[in-house]
């Protein structure tokens, strides 16, 4: 690491929480490039694609309470 890049990184160690956070997003971001022309399309299509199947009876629901107990025990397994 260059004597620039950790005077920045000290520097931006003494910001508060807030401000890290969001300064680790864009930082975060700048290296994710432009995002796909077709993306919000794309998720439109696919949110529309399965709450028809919901609608339908074709998948299933589940509370959300199952789902984060199973994510918690997921995570507490590793």
């Amino acid at each position: 690491m260059s004597e620039d890049t950790r005077h920045l990184l000290d520097e931006a160690l003494r910001l508060p929480m807030a401000e890290r956070a969001k300064l680790a997003s864009e930082l975060l971001a700048s290296m994710d490039g432009e995002p796909d022309a077709d993306a919000d399309e794309a998720w439109a299509a696919e949110i529309e694609r399965r709450a028809t199947r919901a609608l339908r009876g074709e998948s299933k629901g589940r509370d959300a309470e199952t789902v984060f107990a199973e994510v918690e025990a997921k995570l507490h397994r590793k």
